[in-house]
């Protein structure tokens, strides 16, 4: 028994490695695929062009989510993925997650109904990206499996948990979909659950957005259970407590705007990949940059050493890189004692590698910032400006 319970845990964690590898290596050819046809979208194209376009990017986004799915679901078993609550506002979250699900509902013949109650919510500890993701998951389902004509409904109350500083925020998403058996829904939460049928299979997936669902209400210490009738329609509720606090929140981002003003800033980017360097100078020069590529770690601490002091305003750091790595050369540019500009230079790496144990090795090399790949050039551009004044 113990020799095939060692053997059990040897393949599981061979499967995660091994899903954690693919998630990674996929996500530099999206980061490609996503890029030239933002690029392209650009370029003014024709009615019959930019229709293929769209059809590309929408499948893009898809293949990134199933990525992600990957990516999150090996974290967590894997045991990466901390749940870090901190204070924060529940109708923030909510609407953000609601906002999000409206994106999703574009184009598409469904009536959304949400019924929230009036009530103040206190403030509370939370971790914020986990509930979003939650809600969001169970809320894109419902969409997914609702045909046009159909009805989705979002309920939400909080309720007083006797006085001991909890409250129970209680979560109902119900949708006229296309439902599914009772047989299935006692296995909907497990990993790589499809139900094996003609109707269903028409709509794709991997079967991992439930099972990642089920694991953080799991970390937050809550409940979710389904109901569903085949052709009916199909309810998840969710129950999760929550901690009062009086502490204030974090205040959210405010925002991207287009017209920020970067022109003149000067930009070194280390990339080995050809096409994903291509897409970064296009998108940084329209705002106005200069960039200068470094095929990898080592060209960009020559290239740095062999410029003037104050050339560069920025460095983007791939991480896997040949001859150097990204980790490499930024502890190299920031131990040039000749180069007092190589110690506060602002470096951001930019990467595939998106555990939380990368953005703390890129912090360890002495970069400034990590954003991972594929690159949403508003990010970026954030970044750079957190880092950079142009007066």
């Amino acid at each position: 028994m113990a020799e095939l319970a060692e053997h059990a845990q040897a393949a599981n964690k061979a499967k995660t490695a091994f899903l954690s590898h693919m998630s990674h290596d996929m996500r530099t050819p999206m980061n490609a695929i996503m890029g030239f046809t933002g690029i392209a979208m650009k370029k003014n194209p024709s009615d019959e062009v930019k229709n293929c376009l769209e059809k590309i990017d929408e499948s893009s986004e898809y293949l990134l989510s199933l990525i992600n799915d990957v990516l999150d679901l090996t974290r967590v078993e894997s045991g990466k993925v901390k749940y870090n609550p901190v204070p924060a506002d529940l109708k923030s979250i909510t609407d953000s997650a609601l906002d999000i699900t409206k994106g999703f509902l574009t184009n598409r013949d469904i009536s959304f109904k949400i019924q929230r109650e009036e009530a103040k919510i206190p403030n509370v500890l939370v971790d914020p990206v986990r509930l979003r993701d939650v809600l969001v998951n169970i809320l894109s389902n419902a969409v997914k499996f609702t045909p046009d004509g159909g009805t989705i409904t979002f309920e939400t109350r909080c309720q007083e948990k006797g006085g001991d500083g909890y409250i129970n925020m209680h979560y109902r998403i119900s949708d006229t979909g296309i439902g599914m058996s009772e047989e299935f829904t006692k296995e909907v939460f497990e990993e790589f659950a499809q139900e094996d049928s003609d109707v269903r299979t028409q709509y794709h997936g991997a079967g991992l957005g439930m099972a990642i669902v089920k694991k953080y209400v799991d970390m937050m210490g809550g409940t979710i259970s389904v109901q569903s009738k085949k052709h009916e329609g199909t309810t998840f509720t969710v129950d999760i407590p929550l901690e009062i606090t009086d502490k204030e929140c974090n205040k959210s981002d405010t925002g991207f705007s287009e017209k920020v003003n970067l022109t003149g800033v000067n930009v070194l980017i280390a990339e080995d990949n050809e096409l994903n360097a291509e897409i970064a100078a296009v998108q940084l020069e329209e705002f106005g940059m200069n960039v200068e590529r470094a095929v990898d770690g080592k060209n960009a601490v020559e290239i740095f050493r062999n410029h003037p002091e104050g050339t560069f305003d920025v460095i983007l750091m791939d991480i896997m890189m040949p001859e150097m790595n990204g980790y490499e050369a930024a502890k190299a540019i920031r131990a040039m004692n000749d180069r007092p500009d190589g110690k506060n230079i602002p470096i951001i790496a930019m990467t595939a590698n998106s555990f939380a144990e990368d953005v703390q090795a890129s912090l360890d090399a002495g970069m400034n910032a990590h954003l991972s790949k594929p690159i949403v050039i508003e990010e970026v551009i954030k970044t750079i400006l957190r880092y950079v004044h142009n007066d």
